[in-house]
């Protein structure tokens, strides 16, 4: 719509003020086009508001449907994520199951291959201690057969020398009691 601007009051003003009739029109007819062309009038605003009101609806509507779209979009995703990581675990879950149970396993087969390596060598050193114990009772033996054998040389030596000092002893008394009965 346009605006209404009083050409003729306006010129006559000016050629009130001393403008010439041309000038007085020219200037009136100038301001005419700028005021039609730059100046709104309500029912302009009202009809700016209103499509701006429009668009503003129409974007919130648009927005709103896009909203709703990423939220169902990352709904999905979510679900989809939520799937893959359950997958995962249970996949992660069953491969630490299974490397459990071959640790398990080897563990099994040392323990029994470190027992029967224990016996063994428990068996040798029962075997080696045997072997020591048989040996040093024959050096005992041995050992106590010479200290038998020296003792009872030593006992004989030591009886023939208590014997020769009883006969001497004897001797001696039989002298004494010889003399005795001869001075008496």
């Amino acid at each position: 719509m346009k605006v209404i601007f009083d050409t003729l009051g306006y010129a006559n003003e000016l050629k009130a003020a001393g403008f010439t009739e041309k000038q007085a029109e020219a200037q009136a007819h100038a301001l005419a086009r700028i005021v039609e062309d730059n100046i709104a009038t309500k029912r302009d605003l009202k009809e700016l508001e209103a499509a701006l009101t429009r668009d503003v609806k129409e974007s919130e509507a648009a927005l709103t449907h896009d909203v709703k779209e990423s939220e169902a979009a990352l709904k999905r995703d979510l679900k989809e994520l939520e799937t893959a990581l359950t997958r995962d675990v249970k996949e992660s879950e069953a491969a630490l199951k299974r490397d459990l149970k071959e640790l398990e396993t080897a563990l099994t087969r040392d323990v029994k291959e470190s027992e029967a390596a224990l016996k063994r060598d428990l068996k040798e050193l029962e075997t080696a201690l045997t072997r020591d114990m048989k040996e040093l009772e024959v050096t005992l033996k041995r050992d106590i057969k010479e200290l038998e054998e020296r003792m009872n040389y030593r006992l004989v030596e030591l009886e023939n020398r208590l014997t020769i000092r009883l006969g001497g002893m004897m001797a001696a008394s039989i002298a004494i009691i010889a003399a005795l009965v001869k001075l008496l």
